[in-house]
């Protein structure tokens, strides 16, 4: 197995080990999610706990989806695909990725 193939592998089972928290914890799962955590208990009220927890178990699915078609085509036809997929996973992960509270969580207000 080519080290393509292998950093695509461990990648996609650490998000199917995040999928799996995040799908039996459902909302408590909510408090994992970066900055979340920070806010005050009054704070976390606000927000649509649920929602915010799906849509990150949501990103998990993909992200392991992205990463084992990346493992699968650097096994099978380049070990430099992986490259494709974590140039992809990156644009996902920073397309969500915001330093302000209120765009990081405002579609999720109640």
């Amino acid at each position: 197995m080519n080290i393509g193939a292998l950093s695509c592998l461990i990648m996609g089972s650490l998000f199917a080990i995040m999928l799996i928290v995040f799908s039996i914890l459902k909302e408590k799962a909510s408090m994992l999610i970066s900055g979340f955590n920070t806010l005050t208990k009054n704070e976390r009220k606000k927000y649509d706990k649920v929602r915010m927890s799906a849509d990150q178990r949501d990103s998990f699915f993909i992200w392991t989806v992205v990463f084992a078609i990346g493992a699968i085509a650097s096994y099978i036809i380049s070990q430099y695909i992986s490259i494709v997929a974590f140039a992809i996973w990156l644009f996902l992960f920073f397309k969500d990725v915001h330093m302000d509270t209120e765009k990081a969580f405002g579609k999720y207000r109640k």
